[in-house]
């Protein structure tokens, strides 16, 4: 038996006496094994941690005569996790890792996705439909990595905007979340026109509806009592997602918000191939004057803005010919496949009617401007660096001061007044009113309605 002496006892007994094991030769273990057993050996404790060391030598203990060494077993110490070098990147806040990184296979998160309903309920299984959408995959990819990119400033935005702040402040984190996130800076030629701003950010206060942003040295801070309107763009290779919401920081007028978030919702609806426009203005219209808001205890009825309108969108311009109106009418126009609406709503506590005020700091160069001549030598550099850097995508002011340009003005309105750039100004209901704003872009697939830019919070 293997470990047995000739007279049956253990090769591992402590008598001296005893010889050991040898091999069939009777010649002792040779000198290379024992030098190869040790290096072995050496090799085998060299490669073990302190952390994998499980047994320690106890001192001998008297009662037992020394005979047996006991052992006892050293705990072992947690290992360090290690970050995997292929972990997936998360985004920083305030938001700053481009899209591109964290779905690096270019497939966006999809829209909310709508059925079409009554005689266009065939669209969503129609194989000849499916097929149009199949071929419009990269067109959709765009829309769709705007939209993520909208969300996630938008998500920092609203946990991370706070009174007290100026709107320079505000307007510029957007923006930079926005320019981070499409991997577009905007600052070499032609960059703007690959992604980016797609709408200057609008942040419009209370009877102020719309297209205020802060020019250069304005100072305005926002109050705990403001009610302000979020409303920006942002675009991939042209295709522009249009998006708004509100923000408040008292209840007082969550009523209010409430009537125009409900009236955006009921146009988004409503909203679908050859559906006529006056339906949709019906049934916004409906939803946001079902609603009033007590404001200083008075109730007051909160009106849709009838001179303000949702409007269709097409590349590189964010209104095209079609407007989405938000009162009932008589317009007979109908919406129609593959095309592209912004449905946005505006209630207020005031006349529900808007005038143009304050300071212009959103422009646009026409898409259709004239071939007219310019005598003021600073209004053609100006129009040079606006079609490299925009073309007819909006910009503001401050978009301009970024680009290095000094002492404009005149330029500028030189543009304006030749009808070459079309001038957006400030649009406000009456003193002392207030003003909500939601805003979402559909698309019509042929298969289904996508609300492109639908999220977790509106």
């Amino acid at each position: 038996m293997l470990g047995m002496t000739s007279n049956g006892a253990s090769v591992f007994d402590s008598n001296p006496s005893v010889p050991i094991c040898k091999p069939a030769d009777g010649s002792s273990l040779r000198k290379s094994e024992r030098s190869r057993n040790t290096s072995d050996n050496n090799i085998d404790d060299n490669d073990r941690s302190d952390d994998d060391k499980e047994d320690e030598e106890a001192p001998e203990d008297p009662g037992t005569g020394g005979t047996a060494a006991k052992k006892k077993k050293k705990k072992r110490k947690p290992k360090k996790k290690r970050t995997s070098a292929n972990a997936s990147p998360k985004q920083s806040s305030p938001p700053r890792v481009p899209l591109t990184l964290l779905f690096p296979m270019g497939q966006y998160p999809v829209g909310e996705e709508v059925h079409y309903r009554n005689e266009n309920a065939f669209r969503t299984t129609s194989e000849e439909k499916r097929y149009l959408d199949r071929v419009n995959n990269d067109f959709l990819e765009e829309y769709r990595h705007g939209a993520e990119v909208h969300r996630q400033v938008r998500r920092w935005a609203q946990k991370n905007i706070k009174p007290g702040q100026s709107l320079t402040e505000i307007a510029e984190e957007i923006e930079d979340g926005v320019r981070a996130l499409t991997g577009h800076q905007g600052l070499e030629e032609g960059d703007n026109l690959k992604g980016g701003m797609g709408f200057p950010t609008g942040l419009s206060l209370n009877h102020c509806a719309a297209h205020f942003t802060p020019n250069a040295g304005n100072k305005t801070l926002l109050q705990k009592e403001d009610v302000m309107k979020v409303d920006f763009g942002v675009h991939v290779n042209g295709r522009i997602v249009d998006s708004a919401f509100t923000m408040t920081f008292d209840p007082l007028y969550d009523n209010l918000l409430a009537a125009a978030k409900d009236a955006t919702n009921a146009g988004v609806r409503e909203a679908g191939i050859d559906v006529r426009m006056s339906d949709i203005g019906a049934a916004i219209q409906e939803a946001m004057e079902s609603y009033e808001v007590e404001i200083g205890g008075q109730p007051l009825p909160v009106k849709c803005i009838r001179n303000l309108n949702g409007h269709d969108i097409v590349q590189y311009s964010i209104h095209g010919r079609k407007s989405v109106p938000i009162v009932k009418g008589g317009d007979q126009t109908k919406m129609e496949e593959g095309e592209i609406f912004a449905i946005e709503t505006f209630g207020s506590t005031g006349k529900g009617y808007v005038r143009d005020d304050m300071e212009t700091s959103h422009y646009a160069k026409r898409g259709d401007a004239p071939n007219v001549p310019l005598r003021i030598s600073s209004a053609r550099a100006l129009l040079s660096s606006i079609s490299k850097n925009f073309g007819t995508l909006p910009f503001c002011r401050r978009y301009l001061d970024r680009l290095g340009h000094e002492k404009y003005l005149l330029g500028l309105n030189n543009l304006v007044s030749s009808g070459i750039v079309e001038a957006y100004p400030p649009l406000c209901d009456s003193k002392g009113s207030y003003t909500a704003q939601f805003e979402h872009t559909i698309l019509l697939r042929p298969t289904v309605k996508e609300v492109i830019s639908r999220g977790d919070d509106y």
